[in-house]
């Protein structure tokens, strides 16, 4: 059995190569899921309604007050729409995200929001927020605080409307805000937001993807067709928190499972997204020692690059040979490269397909992209799609081949800059 052979049957045997991943299958159950968790059934999909349509046009002239909290980044401006132009952001300023600098209490957090958008209120009543961690969102579109990530110490804040409670402070600094309205949506709803301010024509329907630290999907859903809730309207941007699917993969995936925090949850996050990925490749890398298929010098130089980054992954496919980077400058003989190689090159292949079933399950759930003319415009944001190796490539390589070749679906895939700004701007004139 040649070396190829064996690096092909541990890959296969361990589902880790994308070749493993039947797309009609995985894509079935994953309208399966959608399904159920927009009729309120048992589903591992949230399928959270935003309360959020898309019909409204923007005004010629509009201005929105916008807050991007994200990070460790609280950024405010001016957001302006001319008809027939590209959105104009003014007055930008980003300061550090409160609570991401010590623990702070809910006055002092709504208290710097305030204190950042009052130079602008004189401009706008229409105001947008983009808050990127969990919340629930309300009907009248503000959004209840679940929690914040680790680097944010507001524990205060949770549990609280963010509109409301960010208005409320506005009054109590003098601000008159009786024709204020605001708009609160989380990130991936935004990256949906912004495409419609980038392409108002010639498109059947917008997708938001993010997959970057974490990975998600927002898309239009007929509102008929969410019946957990009883909403009147045409359409509404539903929240998917796609990266919770709990997907069947391979026994190293479930064995890398049991050692992340949450084992039962978040699993197709846990195969694609840049969180996660340099330490699936560590682990599958490390039980392909196991197997001989590394040198012993190989296995003993590894440990010095753990914990292995998304980071330094990628760079080994970009520059395989560049032995300033990590990986490269650990790899002895020609037999060990190959195998370092394909085993990395596989994880990634394997997660642009995933990722091709989470947009095409997302498309073909909006029942848009039938007219070539009129595609679906998806605005696809995150680091890890665009800095990782060839990620972005096989991406387009399994929805052209599976969405538009085999289902006859259309999609044109776009990358917006400050869509979370944009987003909430469009949010904020729209409501």
């Amino acid at each position: 059995m040649t070396l190829k052979d064996k690096v092909d049957a541990f890959l296969a045997e361990n589902r880790i190569d994308a070749d493993s991943i039947s797309f009609d299958n995985v894509l079935s159950f994953f309208l399966s899921e959608m399904k159920n968790g927009l009729d309120g059934k048992k589903s591992s999909l949230p399928m959270i309604p935003t309360y959020q349509g898309i019909g409204e046009e923007i005004e010629d002239g509009a201005k929105a007050v916008v807050l991007d909290l994200g990070g460790t980044n609280f950024r405010t401006c001016l957001v302006t729409f001319r008809k027939g132009e590209d959105p104009v952001v003014s007055d930008f300023r980003n300061v550090p995200m409160p609570g991401s600098e010590g623990e702070i209490d809910k006055d002092t957090f709504y208290s710097v929001l305030a204190d950042n958008i009052s130079r602008l209120l004189p401009f706008s009543s229409s105001i947008g927020l983009c808050f990127s961690y969990p919340a629930t969102s309300l009907e009248n579109h503000d959004a209840v605080v679940n929690e914040f990530a680790k680097e944010v110490k507001a524990p205060s804040v949770e549990g609280t409307q963010i509109g409301s409670s960010l208005l409320a402070k506005l009054r109590e600094k003098g601000h008159d805000t009786s024709s204020c309205k605001i708009s609160v949506v989380n990130d991936t709803v935004a990256t949906l937001l912004a495409a419609k301010a980038r392409y108002p024509q010639n498109v059947s329907s917008y997708l938001g993807f993010i997959l970057g630290t974490g990975l998600n999907i927002a898309y239009i859903e007929d509102v008929r067709n969410i019946r957990k809730i009883d909403q009147k309207g045409s359409n509404m941007i539903i929240n998917t928190e796609s990266g919770c699917l709990d997907i069947a993969l391979g026994p190293l995936d479930e064995a890398f499972w049991k050692m992340t925090e949450n084992p039962l949850s978040h699993r197709l996050e846990k195969a694609v997204s840049g969180a996660y990925q340099g330490h699936l490749a560590e682990f599958v890398i490390k039980e392909a020692m196991k197997k001989g298929l590394f040198s012993k010098e190989f296995s003993e130089r590894f440990s010095t690059v753990s914990p292995l980054s998304t980071k330094e992954m990628s760079r080994y496919i970009e520059m395989p040979f560049n032995n300033d980077y990590a990986l490269p400058a650990i790899v002895g003989s020609d037999d060990d490269a190959y195998v370092l190689y394909r085993i990395i090159d596989s994880i990634i292949e394997r997660a642009g397909k995933l990722a091709a079933i989470n947009i095409s399950a997302a498309v073909l759930a909006s029942d848009s992209g039938k007219d070539p003319r009129r595609p679906v415009v998806i605005n696809i944001d995150g680091t890890t799609y665009y800095k990782t190796a060839n990620l972005e490539n096989y991406t387009e390589y399994y929805l052209y081949k599976h969405l538009t070749k085999e289902r006859g679906r259309y999609f044109k895939c776009v990358k917006i800059d400050q869509s979370p700004i944009l987003g909430a701007a469009i949010a904020g004139c729209m409501n």
